[in-house]
């Protein structure tokens, strides 16, 4: 692809309407190889998948790209952004927790663009279901959470399976000063946005509020109820912790989400949606969330416990102030806690009355029993929802198009008519079942 495409297609399909700083500089980047650091929520993956596209040629039925992600969270939504630049580029996501067969059958009607996470990229290479060997660009987004999590063999065969890539990208939020073994005698140039963590932190208010027991779950109530409307991430540090917290939320009736790693993988994805499109503009969450995520206009940060570094302080705080937004952060410190030193509040913080914008969901979501496998896309839902469901464009959410299902917002108070006027009727050919997902 041509520069000058990328670049439209980035305007009119991400809305984004001009790159920042950091996007420009790798994209123009001349070197083959790129290391690049910069911070959580920077647009990462829109420079590398663009730098990504100017340097392959794809042929049929042949892999050209290979993208390696930590998590099954962050390669989704990197093959999301990726299918909206890459036109006519078939893109396959592999991740644990999803069909190993329907992936199979996937790869076996060719695939072009692989987004993966480690393991799950080598069983298949294991079981030979993919070739990766003809890769021209390899990217390893977010690398050293990679090696963090035990994946260095895995990565070490990637790169050893890929030699004859002509680029490979390593992409982290902070700069690393060694680089990893696996990588051979290549030379990387080196794009470093990662001053910019400054710049975030400058941009996030940073409040203390006190609990006045070591039991925070009513200080964080009385938080809630204080904030106006907008998504908030409460961070826990235990699974345990974000069960207990979830549930007291939701006896109390707030929009709730709960997301942490012993969940099954679609109701982690399901969390996720429903938080992001504003079904659930609470979620409580482990530090699994604090990575990989990349969720629109969070308006606040609850440190409900206190983080376990710094570098999981500046992570969890990246789900806020993102690009070139502001953001709020809460710490909860109880008489049993100990603030950091990397935690430098602002100022107090006293939920002393509620709002007069209280959190709440505007929205519900919408599950459709079919998805990416038959040939449905985007465009195809509005357009069902707009002449058989009785809605306009404009009052249609965020839509997410998965392999065997289709998730879309829709005014609370419209969905139930919504859901009798379109059930009736085929979508692109398709008998579907409509449902009003509930959280």
């Amino acid at each position: 692809m041509k520069k000058r495409d990328i670049i439209l297609i980035i305007r009119e399909r991400l809305g984004i309407a001009e790159l920042n700083g950091m996007q420009r500089a790798v994209i123009d980047c001349g070197e083959p190889n790129v290391m690049l650091h910069s911070p959580t929520g920077s647009g990462k993956t829109v420079a590398f998948a663009s730098l990504m596209l100017l340097r392959i040629d794809p042929k049929p039925l042949t892999v050209a790209a290979v993208i390696v992600a930590p998590s099954r969270e962050l390669a989704s939504q990197i093959a999301d952004v990726v299918r909206k630049i890459a036109t006519g580029i078939k893109v396959v996501t592999l991740y644990g927790g999803h069909s190993a067969e329907t992936e199979r059958r996937q790869l076996s009607a060719g695939a072009q663009i692989i987004v993966a996470t480690p393991g799950r990229l080598i069983d298949h290479v294991n079981r030979r279901n993919i070739d990766i060997t003809t890769a021209q660009a390899v990217i390893l987004d977010e690398y050293d959470k990679s090696l963090e999590l035990g994946f260095h063999q895995e990565m070490k065969r990637i790169v050893a399976l890929t030699r004859a890539a002509r680029t490979m990208i390593l992409t982290s939020a902070t700069a690393i000063g060694q680089m990893p073994d696996f990588v051979g005698r290549r030379h990387f140039s080196v794009v470093d946005f990662s001053a910019d963590n400054a710049e975030v932190e400058r941009r996030i208010d940073v409040a203390e509020v006190e609990s006045p027991v070591a039991d925070k779950i009513d200080t964080a109530i009385d938080l809630l109820r204080s904030l106006d409307n907008g998504k908030v991430i409460i961070f826990v540090n235990h699974r345990e912790s974000a069960e207990r917290v979830f549930a007291r939320l939701k006896k109390e009736k707030f929009p709730v989400g709960l997301y942490h790693g012993a969940l099954d993988q679609p109701d982690r994805e399901k969390a996720l949606a429903l938080f992001d499109n504003g079904t659930t503009p609470v979620l409580v969450a482990t530090d699994l969330a604090s990575r990989g995520l990349d969720i629109d206009s969070v308006a606040a940060v609850v440190h409900y416990h206190m983080p376990i570094n710094e570098e999981t302080w500046r992570h969890r705080n990246g789900r806020t102030a993102r690009v070139d937004a502001t953001g709020c952060v809460y710490v909860i410190r109880s008489e049993n806690d100990n603030m950091p030193e990397f935690i430098r509040p602002s100022r107090q913080f006293y939920p002393s009355k509620p709002s007069a914008h209280p959190i709440a969901a505007t929205v519900s979501t919408l599950y459709i029993n079919a998805g990416r496998r038959d040939k449905i896309s985007r465009g195809d839902v509005v357009g069902f929802l707009c002449q058989k469901g009785g809605l306009t464009a404009q009052e249609i959410g965020k839509i997410t198009v998965a392999d065997s299902h289709i998730l879309v917002a829709v005014p609370a108070g419209k969905a139930a008519e919504v859901v009798a006027l379109a059930s009736p009727h085929r979508l692109k050919n398709h008998r579907v079942r409509l449902t009003i997902l509930q959280p």
